[in-house]
């Protein structure tokens, strides 16, 4: 089976180019957020519907259909064990980073969950089971599970679930938070910030704090893909931000049509990009999206999970528990100091220049993504193409 960080690229790319479609304005998610999430339902079910979240987490374009038919039992356990590995590496982040990934399951006191699916979630996803009452008091128990969220994101993703997400019928709701809060290896110096135009296409701008820094950048030009990569590392190199500016303003589309996850690894790996020095001007920004997942997930191929024909068997021996409200909030801000992003992923179920400078100047929409470099892992992937 191909290794998770593969997978998940793929399964980000493919999610990616769903709310592509769907959204004119920027584009802010958590990858490895999303697919976490999916994990601990997989964890949950059986037969055809588990087999259908794994088409959906391992791409047939990043796997191979013939992986897809193994032993079901076998790959499952393979999927949660490479889960429970990427958990423990972020865990174990230097001081320099805030880099959180927090999973937490709220559970109606009265329903009865199977035991193996409450420990084998804690084990493979650090996620706890916290009992909640949806039959008698949904409302505050919405008020508590959002509370938790906006805790394990420094207060920053708040309301996750909506006034009316839960009722009575609720039975279980799944939680899963990624926060970042990183410093540049070399900040920007705030002196050298001003204001100028960002260009949304050729005969539309809207002004912007353009932050500017000359300094020793992973660089190359792209010249098949009209385009230019720079690499912004954090501190101590364990993650960075690449930035994918097309040379057009209006070349960004044509640019994601010649994407693919195994392209992106290739053109940010050591030996394709080389230090240069860069004259790179990168606007102030601060993104916050909310996505309703389920019918872009519907359009992946995650059918049944969300039918009243779900088997969710793993995580109770009761019939009918199906899958509802699979939310995700994302909250980006970047600075001369540094980032901060954070995204919140939830579901319920229900019973029922300068002289010598290579210039990159990002006026108009590119694509970024930060990565953490040891796992290969994209913690978060976005379009920015509206300040």
């Amino acid at each position: 089976m191909d290794s998770l960080d593969k997978a998940t690229a793929q399964f980000g790319f493919d999610l990616f180019k769903e709310l592509d479609q769907t959204n004119d304005g920027n584009v802010f998610f958590s990858p490895v957020g999303i697919s976490t999430a999916i994990g601990m339902i997989l964890l949950g079910t059986r037969g055809a519907t588990a087999t259908e979240l794994q088409k959906v987490l391992y791409s047939e374009k990043g796997t191979g259909s013939s992986r897809i038919k193994s032993a079901e039992n076998e790959k499952t356990e393979e999927i949660h064990e490479q889960f429970q590995k990427l958990l423990t590496e972020i865990s174990k982040f230097p001081n320099d980073y805030e880099l959180n990934i927090s999973n937490r399951l709220f559970g109606e006191k009265t329903y009865l969950f199977l035991q193996k699916y409450i420990d084998y979630v804690e084990k493979y996803y650090h996620a706890s089971l916290e009992p909640v009452d949806f039959v008698n008091a949904a409302d505050e128990s919405r008020k508590k599970i959002n509370s938790w969220v906006e805790s394990q994101t420094n207060e920053k993703v708040k309301y996750l679930f909506p006034e009316g997400s839960f009722s009575s019928s609720t039975k279980l709701v799944l939680i899963n938070t990624v926060y970042f809060k990183g410093l540049w290896d070399r900040e920007f110096n705030k002196e050298h910030t001003k204001e100028e135009e960002f260009w949304l296409n050729k005969n539309t701008s809207k002004p912007v704090q353009m932050m500017t820094q000359c300094s020793s950048f992973s660089f190359t030009l792209l010249e098949d893909l009209q385009a230019k990569i720079v690499g912004i590392p954090y501190k101590n190199s364990d993650l960075s931000m690449f930035v994918l500016l097309p040379n057009d303003i209006d070349g960004l589309e044509k640019i994601i049509d010649k994407l693919s996850p195994e392209k992106l690894v290739e053109l940010t790996s050591p030996g394709h990009l080389e230090q240069r020095k860069v004259d790179l001007r990168l606007p102030r920004m601060q993104v916050e999206e909310s996505y309703e997942l389920e019918p872009v997930l519907k359009g992946m191929g995650m059918l049944s999970a969300f039918s009243q024909d779900a088997d969710y068997s793993g995580m109770s021996a009761r019939s009918g528990l199906h899958a509802q409200n699979f939310l995700h909030r994302s909250f980006l801000v970047v600075t001369e100091d540094g980032v901060e992003a954070t995204a919140g992923t939830g579901m319920g179920f229900m019973v029922s220049s300068a002289a010598d400078c290579e210039l990159v100047h990002c006026n108009h929409p590119f694509l970024y993504f930060i990565r953490h470099r040891e796992s290969d892992s994209i913690l978060f992937f976005g379009r920015f193409s509206s300040p």
